[in-house]
């Protein structure tokens, strides 16, 4: 008799199906839609809620742990495929995506939350295999054992080259951002190294839900009596909430009488409010319009006086939300689709003009992670002549005294201040005025005569305005 016929008979174990985990295979989902379908998280993501909790059984806790989930490790996306390429015999490139978004999930874990590391490898290899199979499970759970070997900093100094070799791919790979958007920061930053890495950071950090009370419709006061709210730092119509306030249980909101709002966007609309006109102040002129928060706030500050806002946005879905936006409005307003760079209005017909132009969105890291990761250099020289010819048609539509501001959620110097002087040039007619007395008690904004606003500093989106006056 053979030494293997000798041995005792083991059952083979019986097949496990694998468990399924509704609040990792939602962020698996929201993960997945914002690769295959170029989506905004910040879109794809409540009606993945919505549609969880209505199924039952799926509570605040659970939608609050599947948003960090998801927004953690998009924000850490860079990080993080530092890391798992580090612990994998292959390029980067040539794992399957699916894969990737679960290894990242799973890294996340181990490294941006206090899940215990049993449970951020068992519970991850658990929706490996749900979504991927037990082949590839078995390879997710080979690579988050290695990476649960050793904590985020330890990490750190293994990936990101040092400071004083390189300082730019250092901040690229600990804070999480492309190379090419560290650089263009910094530039519109200046300074240090302090300054940078503050503001590197403050992209990294979950922004408060602000709320706007729209001036006629609702008061900061009205909105503060709801739980968990403070005052906002800057805008008298601001009022933050605390984290996992949901804006749709504010009575207000639901109504349309406030709004969420960035406190940055709010004080931009403010200062073209109260920018001093010469002569009359009767018509208002928000170009670029879409979605809305904006224009909701100038045609309530419009109606206090008397005055009416023409709301314009190019694109008829966008100039939906804008319309849905200022239902309820005390005063005139009107909004339309048009073309801003072919305007369907005379030149010279409005005291005050916002043009909020389309933008990389580089000063709202914070609300869209994935932009980071989705803009390319080559993406400011397509912007480029969009924004010059907006700025151009703002000049235009604004009267002689009237004012206009350019504005853009973006810090970048070529969407900024690289625009401005290129169209003053060759409008000899227009002079930029101080937008800073517009911002009281705001500090640190700079030498003028414009305005950029920085997460780090101000709380706010890294919004920039300039203030022009058209001269003759």
């Amino acid at each position: 008799m053979s030494e293997q016929s000798r041995r005792p008979h083991r059952p083979a174990k019986p097949y496990r199906r694998p468990e399924k985990d509704p609040v990792r295979m939602l962020a698996f989902e929201a993960l997945r839609a914002v690769d295959e379908r170029d989506a905004y998280a910040n879109l794809v993501l409540p009606p993945l809620l919505r549609k969880a909790r209505d199924k039952g059984g799926f509570d605040a806790r659970d939608a609050a742990f599947a948003t960090e989930l998801v927004y953690g490790t998009l924000r850490r996306q860079g990080t993080y495929d530092a890391v798992i390429a580090a612990c994998i015999d292959r390029p980067l490139r040539e794992v399957d995506p699916p894969v990737l978004d679960v290894l990242s999930l799973g890294v996340h874990q181990l490294l941006g939350t206090r899940i215990p590391t049993h449970a951020a490898v068992s519970a991850s290899v658990e929706l490996a295999r749900v979504v991927l199979g037990d082949g590839r499970a078995k390879f997710v759970n080979a690579v988050l054992r290695k990476v649960a070997q050793d904590d985020l900093d330890g990490w750190l100094e293994k990936v990101a080259p040092p400071y004083d070799e390189d300082p730019e791919d250092h901040l690229a790979v600990v804070h999480s951002h492309p190379r090419w958007v560290v650089s263009a920061l910094w530039d519109s930053l200046g300074g240090g190294r302090a300054g940078i890495e503050e503001l590197l950071a403050a992209d990294n950090e979950r922004p408060a839900v602000t709320l706007v009370a729209r001036p006629g419709r609702a008061t900061a006061e009205e909105l503060l009596r709801e739980d968990a709210a403070v005052p906002g730092r800057w805008s008298p119509y601001a009022v933050r909430l605390a984290e996992g306030g949901e804006p749709g249980a504010v009575e207000a909101v639901r109504e349309g009488r406030a709004g969420v709002q960035d406190e940055g966007s709010q004080l931009v609309a403010l200062a073209l409010a109260n920018a001093p006109l010469e002569g009359r102040d009767e018509k208002w002129l928000d170009g670029c319009a879409g979605p809305g928060g904006k224009a909701a706030l100038l045609a309530a500050l419009a109606a206090e006086r008397g005055a009416a806002l023409l709301a314009s946005e190019k694109q008829p879905h966008r100039a939906g939300l804008v319309a849905k936006a200022l239902e309820g409005n005390p005063g005139p307003c009107q909004v339309i689709a048009a073309d801003g760079t072919r305007p369907p209005w005379q030149p010279g017909t409005f005291d005050r003009v916002l043009m909020d132009v389309p933008c990389t969105g580089l000063g709202a890291l914070r609300r869209r992670p994935e932009a980071r990761w989705r803009r390319r250099p080559e993406d400011l020289d397509n912007f480029a002549p969009l924004q010059r010819a907006l700025l151009r048609t703002a000049l235009d539509s604004v009267r002689v005294g009237g004012v206009v501001g350019y504005a853009t959620c973006s810090p970048h110097l070529a969407e900024t201040r690289a625009v401005v002087a290129d169209v003053l040039k060759q409008r000899p007619e227009s002079e930029l005025i101080d937008a800073r007395p517009l911002l009281p008690g705001v500090p640190a904004l700079g030498e003028g005569p414009d305005v950029q606003l920085w997460p780090h500093v101000h709380g706010t989106d890294a919004m920039y305005l300039a203030l022009i006056r058209r001269t003759g």
